[in-house]
């Protein structure tokens, strides 16, 4: 019902309230069906970011159907991994098939993808794979030397459109250090790190809440909202749980 709704113009968001039976994959299932967006709202500070602050966001839709290829410079990088996304994923013919269904964005919205990156100079050897047999593999000669670490494909449609539109651009190799991206970046890693902790993935590696609070209370920057300052607080909480069970 709702996917032939939204046909109409008609788009669907989900607000989940209470505690104690949040299904989280249900609401996520039927926003996607409705081209909108989901959220949980377990206290007032919540209620007022989501229903005050970002109501534009959550009522106005800017762009549907919006996907996001990005090709790594085989002659700068040697592996990769997406952080996270584990349900979005799209198969790569996908993103020029204008009738999948894809994510949406509201005014205001912003969507952050982090990758995981091993140089091509790094100590490190991929997991052995058998070469093709009909194909060729491997980076093209002049990749090393093209001053280029990826490439960036987004497409979207218009609210009320049936048609993708294209953009592209490209990222130069400038060899950053941690301390040099911005501070929507650095805190945007130290949420992943978290979620990685939380989850027990097995690419936390040497990750720590010590760690994640250094990269969060670094990273503050305005904070208008405050909403950086609770995140940093939910941190310290989940430490302390963390080492209560430990030490029973």
């Amino acid at each position: 019902m709702i996917e032939s709704e939204r046909a109409s113009g008609i788009f669907l968001s989900i607000l989940g309230f209470g505690t104690g039976n949040l299904k989280d994959g249900r609401m996520e299932q039927l926003a996607d069906k409705g081209n909108g967006n989901y959220n949980y709202i377990d206290n007032i500070r919540e209620a007022r970011k989501v229903l005050v602050n970002q109501m534009g966001g959550t009522l106005v839709t800017i762009a549907k159907d919006v996907k996001v290829q990005v090709e790594f410079n085989p002659g700068r990088v040697k592996a990769y991994r997406l952080v996270g996304y584990e349900n979005r994923l799209l198969a790569k013919e996908d993103f020029n098939l204008d009738r999948k269904d894809a994510g949406e964005l509201g005014l205001g919205h912003s969507v952050t993808a982090l990758y995981e990156v091993v140089l091509a100079d790094a100590a490190f050897t991929p997991a052995d794979v058998d070469p093709l047999k009909y194909q060729r593999q491997g980076p093209r000669p002049e990749a090393r030397e093209i001053a280029e670490l990826l490439t960036v494909k987004c497409r979207y449609k218009e609210p009320a459109g049936d048609q993708s539109r294209l953009l592209t651009r490209t990222l130069p190799d400038a060899g950053c250090r941690l301390a040099d991206p911005s501070v929507n970046l650095r805190f945007a890693a130290a949420v992943a790190e978290y979620g990685m902790l939380l989850s027990g993935s097995e690419f936390s590696a040497d990750g720590s809440y010590d760690q994640v609070l250094t990269l969060a209370l670094g990273a503050l920057g305005d904070d208008a909202g405050g909403y950086r300052r609770e995140f940093v607080e939910q941190v310290r909480v989940a430490q302390a749980l963390s080492r209560s069970v430990a030490e029973r």
